[in-house]
């Protein structure tokens, strides 16, 4: 990803290096859920689901007081649901929440997708947002907020865990054992970390010949004639749940006998055995079976209208994440690319959706309702999608794994208006890379893989983003090579974050590093090269030197200038940090000055609704309030505001910084109270769009606990404040120049509070 200069808008919200400015308040309220309650989504109930003779074992295991080892003193059962792919885990976890739901034997239910720690605390602490009416600012103390109220409540409560994949994820964070609580677990693990005390182990294995040969009964109970030979090929499809489902849709949808279907099944394992890798290679003894009626399942969906689609769909599913792909990445343009090339003809979005239902139709894929979340998805069996993805040839894989990253790129929102969407997007990156890195870096490495770490950071997980670009970095030199550009560019990403996750020094000495080696590598002239001098200087202002920025400044604006015209962006990028830097060393007027020199340029380059001109109004409004004309810093802002809004929308991050200016400057114009309420409509709004952590969030938060206290509570300060600093410690670490700050507000207003005259 080519390294650009940006505005640097964040830098100037601002968190004042002075005891301006900066606030908590408890955060705010929101409406409690109200029993009886389900949290989550739960997955569709699979079609002729079976009764079996497990669920009785599970029905015992989980009731207190039924079985030797809860009985004793009535505690939470909670059982542990283990077995391979395709046995039907999930199915029966859900046959047993959905039966006690509608008995009303419980007044909570909750299914949490437990494929990550991350996933299962991020859903813990949503839930006990949702239950107390409250959230705190550190998901790692919602989760366990979340434990306390399980703990304490009588209410009758069931918590299924789907899918762990590393028992390691639910250290700390098992639901404890009260006599009103239930827990589920399902997970293809058999490690010991699973047992304890109130934990038993099921072992789900394929149905029994009885169990199979009844569901098939089930599934063409309509169609009776299709019968014939039922119960060989149950014992043909090794009495396999997953595989009984495609063969029962499949069956249905030809009108196909048991018998003829098995004819076609062993000819397509005959086919297929040379192409299935040895038995012990397998993830399991189902492989081959799966792959044989998916082979059968999908020949036949690509026959249905709209014709040829349905298999290009599943293998682009199959290089993604199982438990989730959005609805969007089907129909995105590189996608409709790949179709249009599978069947010679033009395809539409529509019929790329409909291509979909054909997969949902042969139960190939689950489509979920619109309704069932804020993002539709598609899952996939990973059995489904291991035997797709087998099957691409060694120059399909690279056509198709470029064609997903480059639609997952288009579809990644430039503005992050949901964690959700966030999260979704980063852990299908992951599943592509996991699948295909070798085809992501033949050209250079994939912007995707860099996408999702700058989604991290975006996320306000700067220290997850430090970690990201680290692995990432390494990869690029294992591929690619220390020199190449690429390898350089994630060095730079890796030292920006590095600073924001608290370590500055760190950071600059890293772009020290790097930029000797761009200068080496790309020459002193390149635009990498100096995009590096850029940030190198900002640094050099942020470690307590505004005057050498300065003067670094205006050498480097000589060089942009000579090497791509005074007009190019990044040379008027260049502009706006000599600005800003030329005011912070002591000299607002000049500032205001040079804003205004750069706004008339903007405006004749760029035009005057474009985001960058945008941000130098911003920054005008800024530095003529700091010249100690508030009020005109008012009225340019809420002007600013509403175009922002036009221009950009109201959730736009930059939106969001002229809201946090106008309030600081509508305190410092005389109307603390009136900071204070617009601050707490900021901190609200950038807690749902960005979460709790981000560090605009906490810029907020600072800001409202100074607005606060000079509206009159300096005691409200000093409690947001003490609360902000051990958030921002632990998010940013202690060195980190707005942890000084939030400190040294901190500090301000003990001493205010105790020369206080109010009690």
């Amino acid at each position: 990803m080519a390294n650009t200069v940006t505005g640097d808008v964040t830098g100037n919200v601002v968190m004042a290096g002075t005891i301006h400015d900066g606030v908590h308040i408890h955060l705010p309220a929101r409406q409690k859920a109200s029993l009886p309650y389900r949290y989550g989504t739960t997955p569709p109930r699979a079609a002729s689901f079976q009764c079996r003779t497990i669920a009785t074992d599970l029905a015992v295991a989980i009731n207190p007081g039924r079985t030797a080892v809860l009985a004793s003193d009535r505690t939470t059962s909670a059982s542990v649901l283990s077995g391979l792919g395709g046995v039907g885990k999930t199915q029966l976890a859900l046959d047993y929440a959905e039966t006690i739901w509608a008995a009303r034997e419980v007044d909570l239910l909750v299914w949490i997708t437990a494929t990550s720690r991350d996933a299962i605390v991020s859903d813990y602490a949503r839930l006990v947002a949702d239950l107390t009416g409250t959230e705190d600012t550190n998901p790692e103390r919602d989760a366990q907020r979340l434990l306390a109220w399980l703990a304490a409540t009588d209410t009758r409560w069931l918590l299924v865990l789907d899918d762990v994949q590393a028992p390691a994820d639910l250290r700390g964070l098992w639901p404890p054992a009260t006599p009103s609580g239930r827990v589920v677990v399902t997970t293809r693990r058999r490690d010991a970390a699973l047992r304890g005390h109130g934990r038993r182990v099921i072992e789900v294995d394929v149905f029994t010949p009885v169990e199979a040969v009844t569901y098939l009964t089930g599934a063409l109970a309509d169609r009776p004639h299709l019968l014939d030979e039922v119960t060989e090929l149950a014992g043909a499809l090794g009495c396999l749940p997953a595989a009984l489902a495609q063969a029962g849709a499949f069956m249905l949808d030809r009108d196909l006998s048991c018998a003829a279907y098995q004819e076609r099944l062993a000819d397509r394992r005959r086919q297929l055995a040379s192409l299935l890798p040895e038995e012990e290679g397998l993830p399991d003894e189902h492989r081959a079976t799966v792959a044989a009626t998916w082979s059968l399942s999908i020949e036949h969906a690509n026959r249905l209208e709209p014709i040829g689609i349905a298999g290009t769909l599943l293998e682009v599913a199959s290089l993604l994440d199982p438990n989730g792909i959005p609805v969007d990445v089907f129909t995105a343009a590189p996608v409709l690319a790949l179709l249009a090339a599978g069947t010679g003809r033009q395809v539409d979005a529509e019929q790329a959706r409909d291509g979909l239902g054909c997969l949902h139709r042969l139960s190939l894929v689950t489509l979920a309702p619109p309704s069932d979340s804020e993002h539709r998805a598609v899952r996939v069996h990973a059995l489904v999608q291991r035997a797709t993805s087998d099957s691409l040839s060694q120059t399909r894989l690279p056509l198709l794994a470029c064609a997903v990253a480059d639609t997952l790129l288009l579809v990644w929102p430039e503005i992050k208006r949901s964690t959700g969407m966030s999260q979704m997007l980063r852990a299908n990156t992951d599943a592509l890379n996991e699948i295909a890195a070798e085809c992501l870096w033949e050209s250079g490495g994939h912007s995707a893989l860099f996408r999702a770490g700058l989604s991290l950071g975006e996320s306000g997980l700067a220290v997850q983003a430090t970690d990201y670009f680290q692995r990432l970095h390494a990869a690029a030199v294992l591929h690619l090579g220390a020199d190449h550009p690429r390898a350089l560019a994630a060095r730079f990403e890796l030292a920006l974050y590095r600073g924001q996750a608290g370590d500055p020094a760190g950071a600059v000495t890293a772009l020290e590093e790097l930029l000797a080696d761009r200068l080496r590598v790309l020459g002193a002239d390149h635009p990498d090269t100096l995009v590096t001098r850029v940030s190198l200087i900002k640094r050099r202002g942020q470690a307590g030197d505004p005057a050498g920025a300065v003067t670094a400044l205006e050498e480097l604006l000589a060089d942009w200038v000579r090497v791509l015209g005074a007009d190019h962006p990044h040379a008027l990028i260049t502009r706006h940090e000599l600005a800003h830097w030329c005011g912070q060393a002591g000299d607002p007027a000049g500032a205001a000055t040079a804003f205004e020199k750069l706004l008339a340029d903007r405006v004749r380059v760029l035009g005057a609704d474009h985001p960058d001109t945008l941000i130098t109004r911003s920054n005008l409004a800024q530095w003529r309030g700091q010249n100690g004309n508030s009020a005109s810093a008012v009225t340019e802002l809420e002007r600013l505001l509403a175009d922002d809004v036009r221009v950009l929308g109201a959730d736009h991050p930059h939106t969001l910084i002229t809201r946090s200016n106008l309030a600081h400057w509508r305190g410092n114009a005389g109307d603390p109270a009136g900071a204070v309420a617009a601050l707490q409509e900021l901190l609200a709004d950038q807690l749902r769009m960005f979460g709790a952590d981000h560090p605009d969030t906490l810029i907020t938060r600072n800001n409202l606990a100074q607005w606060r206290g000079q509206a009159g509570d300096p005691a409200g300060a000093v409690a947001a404040l003490e609360e902000l600093l051990a958030d921002s410690i632990r998010v940013r670490g202690t060195d980190h120049p707005d942890v000084r700050i939030t400190s040294a507000n901190l500090a301000h207003w003990r001493r205010r509070l105790l020369n206080s005259p109010f009690p």
